[in-house]
């Protein structure tokens, strides 16, 4: 009995080492982290803006979004790279305008898709590890694009190795699945979306017409990463 008990501070000794081990590792960790500075467009909302009512709507913020933590040297790795679509003969501008890194909503600066279910799919090059999304549909005008659905594959054609890092397609009308993030309302700022370090060399974009018209519009997406070694 007693030799069990002078084991006890021994174990205590051994515990408070590996929880102090654990801290330095954690803050080590925190300490390569960054917040993840967007460059924001000009806001140019035009008019007097419509009420929006919808299920599973956001309600809009107040001020300033807060920034996201990413590891240091985090980059856009969408910029200038080959995007492809469902829609192969764009109603408005070109594919090319989605990463060509002008975020402005003026004419000439978005492309737009036809009607119902359409995508866009953004090819980085190599696989790569990603912790954000950053995504601008239209901000000239108050609207809430519908069934936003984002995902990340290291397979052309997403048939496997699917991850889903957005889905605001609650009832499932896209059919790859339903799920629980909410609509919201498009802004200058856009939308920035985590994606927690997900691997994967194309980035795929869904949507489904808006609260305005039943066209698809993109103006621009940024794909915050790392490239794999």
């Amino acid at each position: 009995m007693n030799s069990r008990l002078s084991a006890i501070p021994a174990l205590a000794k051994q515990l408070l080492t590996a929880m102090c081990v654990l801290s330095v590792v954690s803050f080590a960790q925190a300490e390569d982290l960054v917040p993840l500075k967007v460059v924001l467009p000009k806001p140019m909302l035009a008019g007097t803006p419509v009420p929006i009512k919808l299920p599973n709507l956001e309600a809009p913020h107040s001020g300033r979004r807060a920034d996201i933590l990413v590891p240091a040297g985090t980059v856009n790795l969408a910029l200038n790279k080959a995007v492809t679509g469902s829609d192969k003969d764009p109603v408005l501008g070109d594919l090319t305008l989605i990463t060509d890194g002008e975020k402005s909503g003026d004419e000439g600066n978005f492309v737009e898709l036809g009607q119902g279910k359409q995508w866009v799919q953004i090819d980085l090059q190599k696989s790569s590890s990603i912790y954000a999304v950053s995504l601008w549909h239209y901000h000239s005008q108050a609207r809430v694009y519908f069934d936003v659905v984002i995902q990340i594959s290291d397979d052309p054609t997403f048939a496997q190795g699917v991850k889903t890092i957005y889905n605001s397609d609650t009832a499932n009308v896209l059919g790859l699945g339903a799920g629980q993030d909410h609509l919201y309302i498009e802004t200058y700022e856009g939308r920035l979306i985590e994606a927690k370090g997900v691997t994967g060399r194309y980035v795929r974009l869904y949507s489904r017409g808006n609260s305005s018209n039943e066209m698809n519009h993109y103006i621009e997406v940024e794909v915050y990463g790392k490239t794999s070694s």
